[in-house]
This record gives structure tokens, C-alpha cells and sequence, in this order.
């Protein structure tokens, strides 16, 4: 079948070339016939060589073109098919040999160097995306199994009231946490797909600060921190109030998890310029310069001896949210001593 295609493309080319061999050489010989007169015999001896040469010419330039087609045209897409399909069957580790496409010409090596940069975003996305759903099936998992040991426990016979009350915490805590891995699951997704848009309005940023640390007065006081705070009155901002709300939640949030009971967290805000600079800093735990170069990746957890007190979400929706606003944000921090986290936003960008 391939080969009675080949044929019939290769007659198809014959009558094209030949009609158009014949057409130029009719022409040129009728002008050369009219400007010069030859015996009527003479004519009728030529016209069969003429012929004969325009078949041989006609063969000739037909299958001198479909040898180049072959070579400059059939062959590189071949190969770029072949890729192609192995792609679109989900293997991403598919390239194709751009010095194997020498014959094709620089478009078609263009093509190839093109395909060969999808298949290695497509690569990335594949481990990104197997990563982020066998990350949130861990992170799942493990509030789920809390919720339903605990419910277990609570279905045995004389229990104490206090032991009752120990475990319908353990599940409110459970699920809590289930909770805020959802709703950050939700927000980060929103935020990635461009779904979240920001809508700026100008308010005092340093009130903005004090109402999201009054927020978790429960907690540091329950842990016996000390709050310290050194914020510059009358710094207003033209931004989205509720998406660095997200940032300052997340930053004191995270804070207050990692410092031990009786350290200090401080808050710092100050004008520089047109720029608006945020200071959340700690005497926590710290983290080491390796977890502080990944601390801005989802469900990253450098530190195993606190993965369970967040679900490293939070970080990756500030980080997203400081991008969506042009800001910046950077980390500082010492094992054993403490955090940093600074965000700048200038006035220009904010706008």
C-alpha cells in the first residue's frame, strides 16, 4: 500500500514536470520556429528527439526530487513524528537528535530544538504535578489517621471523661489541620491559574500589621512570647489588602509555631524611599542555608522535627502572592537563633 502511494506520487510528479518541460519547450521552439524558416521535414525529424529528451528530462527531474523529498523532507519528519507520538503517550523523556536532521535544513532543527524544550517543560510539569499529589495524599493521611484512631478510641467502654475530652481535642486539632490543607490547596491553585486577581486600594499598611498580629494573641500568649514591635506611623500603600493579609498571616503564623515558649517575635515596618519594608523575625529554630534556598517550595519541609506543625503550603502562597504584587521577598536565618523573613513593595509597583 505504501508502496503503490509512493508510485502514484511519483506519476503525479512525472505528468507535472512533463507537461511543464513540454509546455517551455513548445513555446520557446514555436518563437524560435517564427523567427527563422526550416523545411517542414527537417521539423517532423526533430519533434521526436525533442519529445524523447523532455520524457528523459521530465523522469530525470522527478526522481532526482523525490530522492531529495526523501532525504530533506520524509526522513526529519519522520523522526520528529516518531517523537511526537512518544510524547503524546506520555513519555517526556523523548528527544529528538537535532545533528540527525542535518539534511533537513535549519527549520526543521528549529523544530526539533522547539519540541525537545516542550518535552523537558512537560517532564518538569509531570514531576511537579506526581510530586504535588503524592504530597497531598501524605499530607492527608496523616490527619485522617489521627481522626480515626482517636474516634476509635472513643468508642471504648467506660472511658474516662477526661481521656474522652484528650481525644475529641486530638480530632478537632485533626481536623483543623485538614482543614487549612485545603482551603491553601484551594488558594494556592487559584493563585497559580491566574484566578485571583489583585484590586488595589490605599490604606495604612502599619494598621493592616497590627490587626493580623492581634489575631494570633491567643497563641503567643499561651506560649509566653514576648512581642516586640517597631512600626513606622502613616506608612500607607496602594496594594491588594486581602492578598498581603495572606503574607502577613502566614509570616507571624509561621513565627509563632517556631519559637519555643518564652522567645521573642518581632514585627518591623519601615519607609524607605518609595518602598515599603516588612520585617517578621523570630528566635526560633532557625533553618539551615540548604532548607532556607527550598523554603519558598510547595510541601517543602527541611526541618523533619517540625513537619508537623505546618504543611508547607504557607510559604509557597506568600512567595506567590508577594509575585503577584511585584514584590520581594527574602529569608535570613540561623540554626538554632532564628528567622527573618523581609518583604519589600515599593509604591511604584504596588500601583
Amino acid at each position: 500500500m505504501k508502496l503503490w502511494k509512493e508510485i502514484c506520487r511519483w506519476i503525479r510528479g512525472f505528468l507535472l514536470f512533463f507537461l511543464l518541460i513540454g509546455f517551455v519547450i513548445t513555446c520557446s521552439f514555436l518563437l524560435f520556429f517564427h523567427a527563422v524558416s526550416l523545411p517542414e521535414e527537417s521539423v517532423r525529424q526533430i519533434a521526436p528527439v525533442v519529445f524523447s529528451n523532455v520524457f528523459v528530462l521530465a523522469a530525470l527531474f522527478v526522481t532526482i526530487d523525490a530522492i531529495r523529498r526523501k532525504l530533506t523532507v520524509a526522513r526529519p519528519v519522520k523522526k520528529i513524528l516518531q517523537v511526537l507520538t512518544q510524547i503524546m503517550a506520555g513519555d517526556f523523556r523523548a528527544r529528538i537528535s537535532v545533528p540527525s536532521l542535518e539534511n533537513g535544513g535549519s527549520e526543521f532543527r528549529e523544530i526539533a530544538k522547539s519540541i525537545n524544550t516542550m518535552a523537558e517543560e512537560l517532564a518538569g510539569v509531570e514531576t511537579l504535578r506526581t510530586d504535588f499529589v503524592a504530597n497531598v495524599s501524605h499530607e492527608l493521611k496523616t490527619p485522617l489517621a489521627i481522626m480515626q484512631n482517636y474516634a476509635m478510641m472513643l468508642q471504648s467502654p467506660g472511658l474516662p471523661e477526661e481521656k474522652k475530652n484528650e481525644y475529641a481535642k486530638a480530632i478537632v486539632e485533626a481536623s483543623r489541620r485538614l482543614t487549612d490543607l485545603i482551603t491553601n490547596i484551594l488558594k494556592l491553585n487559584k493563585l497559580e491559574n491566574q484566578q485571583i486577581f489583585p484590586e488595589t486600594e490605599e490604606y495604612d499598611l502599619g494598621e493592616q500589621l497590627c490587626e493580623c498580629l492581634i489575631r494570633f494573641e491567643e497563641e503567643w500568649e499561651k506560649k509566653e512570647l514576648v512581642i516586640e514591635t517597631d512600626i513606622e506611623e502613616a506608612v500607607r500603600i496602594r496594594s491588594d489588602a486581602e492578598l498581603l493579609s495572606l503574607v502577613w498571616n502566614n509570616l507571624i503564623s509561621n513565627a509563632i509555631k517556631f519559637t519555643e515558649r518564652g522567645g521573642t517575635i518581632s514585627l518591623r515596618l519601615k519607609r524607605d524611599g518609595d518602598t515599603r519594608i516588612v520585617e517578621v523575625s523570630d528566635t526560633g529554630c532557625g533553618m539551615t542555608a540548604e532548607t532556607g534556598a527550598h523554603i519558598f517550595e510547595k510541601f517543602y519541609q527541611g526541618d523533619t522535627s517540625h513537619a508537623g506543625k505546618g504543611n508547607g503550603l504557607g510559604l509557597a502562597l506568600v512567595k506567590r502572592v508577594v509575585d503577584i504584587v511585584h514584590g520581594e521577598i527574602s529569608v535570613e536565618s540561623t540554626l538554632g537563633k532564628g528567622t527573618t523573613f523581609t518583604v519589600r513593595i515599593t509604591e511604584e509597583t504596588a500601583e
